[in-house]
C-alpha cells in the first residue's frame, strides 16, 4: 500500500486553525491528553516534518480533537475546516493564486468545478490523491489517500475537515448554499473517502 503524504505547510495552517477554534490552553491540553508533543502547540514545529510524518501528525491531530470532544468534535473539526481554506489560499503559490483569480472571474455557474479541482490540488499530497467526478447534477469529491482516516476505524465517517474545506471552497467560489456529505470513508474500511456535493435550492 502506498504511504499517505500531506503537505508540511498545509498541517502548520491546519493547527494555526485548530488552536484559534480551541484557544491556546485548550489546544495544548488536548495535545497532552493524547500524548502528543508538546511542541506541537506551536504551528511552525509541523515545518521540519517530511509529507509522510505530516500526514500521521494530521491524522493524529483529528485524532486527539474527536477523543477529546466526543459527540461535539464533529461541529469543532467542521469550523476548523472551513477557516483552514483561506489559511491554504494564503499560503499557496503564484500558480494557485493565479488559478482561484480565475476562477473568481467566471460566471457564478460555472465556479463549482473549478473551485473543487482547486481544493484538490491544495490539499492532495500527491498526483491522483483527490478527483472530480459528476453525478448528473451533482458532484463526487474522491480522497484516495484520505490522511484523516488513515489508520483508523470508525462506524461512522470522520473526515469532517474536509467537509468543512469543500464547504468554504464553494461558499468562497460562488456564495450558495451546498450540502456536502461523506458517503463512503477509509476509516469504515471503504477503498476511498467520497463527498456528495448537492447544490442547494
Amino acid at each position: 500500500m502506498a504511504e499517505v503524504h500531506f503537505s508540511s505547510r498545509i498541517l502548520r495552517r491546519f493547527a494555526e486553525a485548530a488552536a484559534l477554534e480551541l484557544g491556546a490552553d485548550q489546544f495544548s491540553v488536548m495535545l497532552g491528553l493524547a500524548n502528543l508533543p508538546a511542541g506541537w502547540s506551536k504551528p511552525e514545529s509541523f515545518l521540519k516534518m517530511d509529507p509522510a510524518e505530516s500526514a500521521k501528525a494530521y491524522s493524529a491531530l483529528q485524532g486527539a480533537m474527536r477523543s477529546y470532544f466526543g459527540r461535539g468534535a464533529r461541529g469543532v473539526l467542521l469550523r476548523v475546516g472551513q477557516g483552514l481554506w483561506n489559511r491554504m489560499l494564503e499560503e499557496a503559490g503564484f500558480g494557485i493564486k493565479a488559478q482561484s483569480a480565475v476562477i473568481k472571474r467566471l460566471p457564478i455557474s460555472m465556479r463549482r468545478k473549478p473551485a473543487l479541482e482547486l481544493l484538490g490540488k491544495l490539499l492532495g499530497g500527491q498526483t491522483g490523491d483527490i478527483t472530480l467526478h459528476n453525478l448528473d447534477l451533482d458532484l463526487l469529491l474522491v480522497d484516495h489517500a484520505s490522511p484523516t482516516a488513515d489508520g483508523h476505524r470508525e462506524p461512522a465517517p470522520i473526515c469532517f475537515v474536509t467537509r468543512g474545506l469543500i464547504r468554504e471552497s464553494l461558499i468562497w467560489s460562488m456564495g450558495g448554499d451546498f450540502d456536502v456529505e461523506e458517503t463512503a470513508c477509509k476509516a469504515q474500511g471503504r477503498p476511498a473517502c467520497e463527498f456528495k456535493i448537492t447544490t442547494g435550492k
